[in-house]
C-alpha cells in the first residue's frame, strides 16, 4: 500500500501524526537501527558513568566520614581581653594566642536533648575526649581518651563492626583500644592496661575490645570507657568536652553547623571545614559527571539531528502531499518531533538495560572495590535526558520540513 493510499480520507489528528511518524522510521529500517544503537550506548555510557560516580563518592565518604562525626559543637575557645583604648588612640600589641585547657560545654544535657527534636539530625553523642598516656611495664604510649555513652555513640561510629578481636564493652573498668596501639604495647583481650591522666589521676584498665578503624592514627591513639570513667580520669565530673552529630544528608553538615552555632553560641565545626580537600575532590567527581552527561547528551542530539536531516530530504514529496492535503505546518512539525522523541525513547531503553548489566557485570568481579547501586532516579534521568534530547535534534529538521512549499515539494520524485 502507498503512502498516499494511507494517508487519503484521514483526519490529520494526532494518532495520525504518530502513524506517519512510525511509517517514516520503518521505511529507512537500517538507519533507524543504527541511530538507536549511537542513542542506546549513550544512555548506557549515562547510566554506568554516573552509577560508578555515585559508588565511588559512596564509598569515599563511607570510608572517611564513617569513622568521624559530621558535626562537632566544642565549648567556645578562650581568647585573651584587652583593656580598652582612649578613643583617636592606636595599640600597637603583640599577641600570643591563650592555651587551650579541657572545657566543658555548659548545660550540655539540654543542649543536647534540644538538638534531639531535629528531624535533620539523625544522632547528638555527648563524648569527653582527652589525653592521657597508656602504659603496660616499661612500654608507654601517648593516646586520646575517649568517654563515650555507648547507646548514643553507635549513631556515631559501629564500633562493633571494626571488631578484630575481643568484645564490645566500654563499662566499668573494661576499655577498647585500636589494633596499632594494642600492637605497640604488646596487648592482648583480657590484658591490664594502666591509664594516666597526670595529677596521680590512674586507673587499671581491662582490654575488653581491639578494633581497627582502618585509619591509622585513630588506631594507634584511641582507647574508648565509659563516660563517668572519662570524667574522673580528667577531672571533669558531670562534663563533657564535645556533642558528636551524624545527619541524614552529609552535604548539608556547613548549613546546620551555622545553624546549630546560632542557636548555641558555642564553637561548632563541620566535617566540610575540617576536611577542605575531600570536598573538593568529591566536587571535583560530582562535576565530572555531569560533563560527561552533557557531552553524551550533545553527541545524541547531533546523531539524530543528521538522521532526521536527511529523513527531511528523502521524504520532500511525501511533506508536499502532506501539505497539500491540508495538512498544517505545526502537524508536520509534530511529525517529525514525534520521530526524535520516538528515536531517543526505544534507544534509551535498550540503553538502560545495557547500563542495567553492564553494573551487574561490575558487581560481579571478585576483586571489585566497592559496589555500585542502582537508583531508579538515574534510569529514569537517562531516558529522560535520550528522549528530550531526541525533541530538541528534531527542532531544526523538523521546522525546514515545515516550511516546504507543497506546490514545490510534491515534485520530488
Amino acid at each position: 500500500m502507498s503512502f498516499v493510499s494511507q494517508i487519503v480520507g484521514l483526519r490529520h489528528s494526532l494518532w495520525i501524526e504518530w502513524r506517519i511518524a512510525l511509517r517514516f522510521l520503518a521505511d529507512n529500517p537500517l538507519q533507524t537501527l543504527l541511530i538507536s544503537v549511537a542513542i542506546s550506548v549513550g544512555a548506557a555510557v549515562i547510566v554506568f558513568i554516573t552509577a560508578l560516580m555515585m559508588g565511588l563518592q559512596n564509598n569515599v565518604i563511607e570510608r572517611t566520614l564513617g569513622t568521624q562525626a559530621h558535626i562537632r559543637i566544642e565549648a567556645t575557645q578562650q581568647h585573651n581581653n584587652f583593656s580598652a583604648t582612649p578613643e583617636d588612640t592606636y595599640v600597637w600589641a603583640l599577641e600570643s594566642p591563650r592555651a587551650q585547657r579541657l572545657q566543658t560545654i555548659n548545660n550540655w544535657q539540654e543542649v543536647r536533648d534540644a538538638l534531639d527534636h531535629y528531624p535533620g539530625l539523625h544522632t547528638v553523642s555527648p563524648l569527653i575526649s582527652g589525653p592521657a598516656f597508656a602504659q603496660k611495664g616499661n612500654a608507654r604510649a601517648s593516646v586520646a581518651l575517649m568517654g563515650i555513652d555507648p547507646a548514643r555513640y553507635a549513631g556515631i561510629i559501629q564500633l562493633k563492626d571494626y571488631l578484630v578481636e575481643g568484645r564490645f564493652s566500654v563499662g566499668a573498668s573494661d576499655v577498647m583500644i585500636g589494633s596499632k596501639l594494642a600492637e605497640d604495647l604488646g596487648l592482648r583481650t583480657g590484658d591490664k592496661l594502666r591509664l594516666d591522666a597526670g595529677d596521680n589521676r590512674q586507673a587499671i584498665m581491662d582490654v575488653a575490645g581491639v578494633f581497627e578503624l582502618g585509619v591509622r592514627e585513630l588506631d594507634s591513639r584511641y582507647v574508648y570507657t565509659d563516660l563517668k570513667q572519662a570524667q574522673t580520669l580528667l577531672n571533669l565530673p558531670g562534663g563533657i568536652t564535645i556533642l558528636e552529630l551524624k545527619i541524614s544528608d552529609v552535604f548539608t553538615a556547613e548549613y546546620w553547623a551555622q545553624r546549630i552555632e546560632q542557636l548555641t553560641d558555642l564553637h561548632v565545626q563541620s566535617w566540610m571545614e575540617s576536611n577542605g580537600q575531600l570536598l573538593n575532590a568529591l566536587r571535583s567527581q560530582t562535576m565530572t559527571t555531569q560533563m560527561i552527561r552533557v557531552f553524551v547528551a550533545m553527541s545524541v542530539i547531533f546523531g539524530i539531528a543528521s538522521v532526521l536531516a536527511v529523513s527531511v530530504v528523502q521524504r520532500t514529496r511525501e511533506i508536499g502531499i502532506l501539505r497539500a492535503m491540508g495538512s498544517s505546518q505545526q502537524q508536520i512539525l509534530r511529525v517529525f518531533l514525534l520521530q526524535g522523541g520516538l528515536l531517543g525513547l526505544c534507544g534509551s531503553l535498550l540503553g538502560v538495560m545495557v547500563g542495567y548489566v553492564l553494573v551487574q557485570v561490575f558487581n560481579g568481579i571478585d576483586e571489585r572495590l566497592f559496589v555500585i547501586r542502582l537508583e531508579p532516579s538515574m534510569l529514569l534521568s537517562a531516558i529522560l535526558i535520550a528522549t528530550a534530547s531526541g525533541v530538541i535534534a528534531a527542532m531544526v529538521p523538523a521546522r525546514r520540513a515545515a516550511q516546504y512549499d507543497p506546490a514545490v515539494a510534491i515534485r520530488y520524485v
